[in-house]
């Protein structure tokens, strides 16, 4: 049983166990009728009491109730559209739709949602004239119950749904929804009511209150009213226990992830690089013909690649880049290459996937770009693959390209080497050789962390002529593949990618404190 600190309650919470300090059950409804609580403070209460163990759950019930909308309230007075139709029908005789929804003080969309409904019954019609006439008001039996309901709703605004005969809740059913209840008679709630009982600590808590002299009415601050009055020397303050920790106080901050990639960005833009950006669902002919992989590559394949289901192709590639790629994928066009000697699958190639590789964009950007330049992009990417300490299935890299005559394998190497070490952080770096079918020569880039050991960061090398002269260059493209969120493992102290994903929001905080 734990001792608990009378000075630590609420004056709601004092009020709360004199009222109820005989009472074997406590519920929000009995604070609200006995105490005068707001629902709302009752629910504040019962939380607080259970929070500090004196009262606990000894019953719960599930309930539905149907709450009058504001529209409710207008069938109220007005009658749902059914029943102004009805009446206006019996009333006034046969009448064109317009005439029949002016006179029933209904909108268009309403007359005719709601003729629709009574005609389907047989109880209205379209005469001869394209009047709408009564024929028997008595097969639209669902209005009268309507109208039943939403006069024993009017009192109190709330229908309990064990007070409904199954005629009436089959009908409200139709007049009600859980959400977007703005164009119904009735929102659904569901409620749980609650029943508590005091437990050992509370028992003993009741009684220190009761001996106390306290009474729930203690004044919490004093106020200017207060001192210019001078009603504060009539009352009675409430006392502060001192010794209490404050509450504690969480400042809104960024996603430590997310602050590292524009971290990335601001650093790439002040080395004068350029961003670009693209979709996510990409055509194959951009993703991969482009960059000079043949249609018949193993990483074409379904468990690699994931394909878009609807719709399935693009309507048409660009010309004249479709032209060439599949002149040099053919026979080498004007690159000075061989090719890949096959046919050149047209349809194939506007097959839609979600691109699975930043340097996409890259080949995208070509067409547009400027000599000298500099281009780099933060590219989310989607591949299958087995979900790992260093491999997930979808990823962020970072992509660019650097376009000059006087670029080389040299320059290359440089970039690479401040990637590692400026932007994650690493402290050894090696380069291994590499193949990729759009460079040449081709170079991982390797980082040591000091958990998971030596791993790919990824792939670079320079755009073979057979990508870049069928996109309209001519000049060395320096072109890389980082993945950017294992260099956000370096760079936040991390060993498992999946971290940088979590949705725990201490260990979030920690690692931004960090």
């Amino acid at each position: 049983m734990t001792d608990i600190d009378i000075r630590s309650l609420h004056p709601l919470e004092i009020k709360v166990l004199l009222h109820f300090s005989g009472a074997s059950d406590i519920t929000v409804q009995e604070m609200v009728e006995r105490i005068g609580l707001k629902e709302g403070q009752g629910n504040q209460v019962v939380s607080w009491l259970a929070a500090k163990g004196i009262i606990e759950e000894s019953a719960r019930t599930a309930r539905t109730l149907y709450e009058l909308t504001e529209l409710g309230r207008d069938f109220v007075t007005n009658g749902s559209p059914e029943e102004r139709v009805l009446r206006t029908l019996e009333t006034g005789g046969p009448a064109p739709l317009p005439a029949l929804a002016q006179a029933a003080g209904l909108e268009m969309r309403d007359i005719g949602s709601a003729f629709g409904a009574l005609s389907r019954v047989g109880a209205v019609r379209m005469d001869a004239d394209k009047r709408a006439e009564l024929v028997d008001a008595d097969k639209a039996s669902w209005v009268g119950l309507v109208r039943s309901i939403l006069d024993r709703a009017a009192s109190d605004g709330i229908l309990p749904d064990e007070s409904l005969s199954g005629d009436e809740r089959e009908a409200i059913q139709a007049i009600a929804k859980k959400r977007g209840a703005g164009t119904v008679a009735f929102r659904i709630v569901e409620r749980n009511d609650v029943v508590y009982r005091y437990t050992d600590t509370g028992r003993a808590a009741l009684e220190k209150v009761a001996d106390s002299g306290l009474t729930g009415d203690e004044i919490g601050s004093l106020t200017p009213a207060m001192l210019r009055d001078g009603s504060w020397k009539k009352g009675s303050f409430r006392s502060y226990n001192i010794d209490t920790p404050p509450a504690r106080l969480i400042p809104g901050r960024r996603n430590p992830y997310a602050e590292y990639l524009e971290s990335v960005k601001d650093t790439l833009v002040g080395l004068g690089f350029e961003e670009f950006d693209g979709p996510v669902v990409e055509t194959e002919f951009w993703n991969s013909d482009a960059l000079f992989m043949p249609q018949f590559h193993a990483a074409r394949d379904i468990h690699d690649v994931y394909y878009v289901a609807e719709p399935t192709h693009a309507r048409e590639i660009e010309q004249p880049y479709l032209d060439q790629v599949a002149s040099v994928h053919e026979d080498g066009w004007n690159t000075g290459s061989r090719g890949w000697n096959y046919g050149f699958d047209r349809d194939f190639t506007r097959r839609l996937i979600l691109r699975s590789q930043g340097t996409v964009l890259s080949a995208k950007q070509l067409p547009a770009a400027r000599v000298p330049g500099r281009y780099f992009g933060i590219v989310r990417c989607f591949r299958y693959d087995q979900v790992d300490a260093t491999h997930l299935s979808d990823f962020y890299q970072t992509e660019g390209i650097v376009l000059g005559e006087d670029v080389n394998l040299r320059t290359l190497l440089g970039m690479l080497k401040m990637f590692a070490e400026e932007v994650a952080g690493a402290t050894e770096v090696k380069y291994v050789p590499g193949y990729f079918p759009f460079t040449e020569p081709s170079v991982e880039v390797h980082i040591k962390h000091p958990k998971l050991g030596w791993f790919e960061l990824g792939g670079s090398g320079i755009f073979r002529p057979e990508v870049t002269v069928p996109l309209g260059i001519d000049v060395p493209v320096l072109a890389w593949g980082l993945g950017i969120d294992r260099m956000a493992l370096m760079h936040l102290g991390l060993n498992d990618l999946r971290e940088l994903f979590s949705n725990d929001l201490e260990r979030v905080r920690l690692r931004r404190r960090k």
